[in-house]
């Protein structure tokens, strides 16, 4: 049996959207077997596991395929963002707190 790592991914520095964040991913552990090609310095392995991501649309979803394929599962479970409504407009608005700095 090996373990899994179920979790939600966290979006990337490079953009401000959640889309890819929605679906729960199983990723299977690190393989210590790497070895390096010596011609081109090419990493290979014989277990291609590590190369794979699966998506699920529910954490229930992710749990029975692991105990359908017996795999053993750590779950990370998902922080929650709270999201201030902002608008551009209350940036002239007359009753801010703090002056106008530009």
């Amino acid at each position: 049996m090996t373990k899994v790592l179920i979790k939600k991914p966290c979006r990337t520095n490079m953009q401000s959207g959640l889309n890819k964040t929605k679906n729960w991913v199983i990723e299977f552990p690190f393989d210590p077997s790497i070895t390096k090609d010596v011609l081109m310095g090419w990493n290979s392995s014989k277990d291609t596991s590590k190369q794979l991501s699966l998506n699920f649309s529910s954490l229930e979803d992710a749990k029975k395929w692991c105990i359908k394929n017996k795999h053993d599962f750590s779950v990370i479970d998902e922080t929650k963002r709270n999201i201030k409504p902002k608008s551009y407009a209350s940036n002239f608005a007359n009753n801010r707190r703090t002056s106008w700095t530009h």
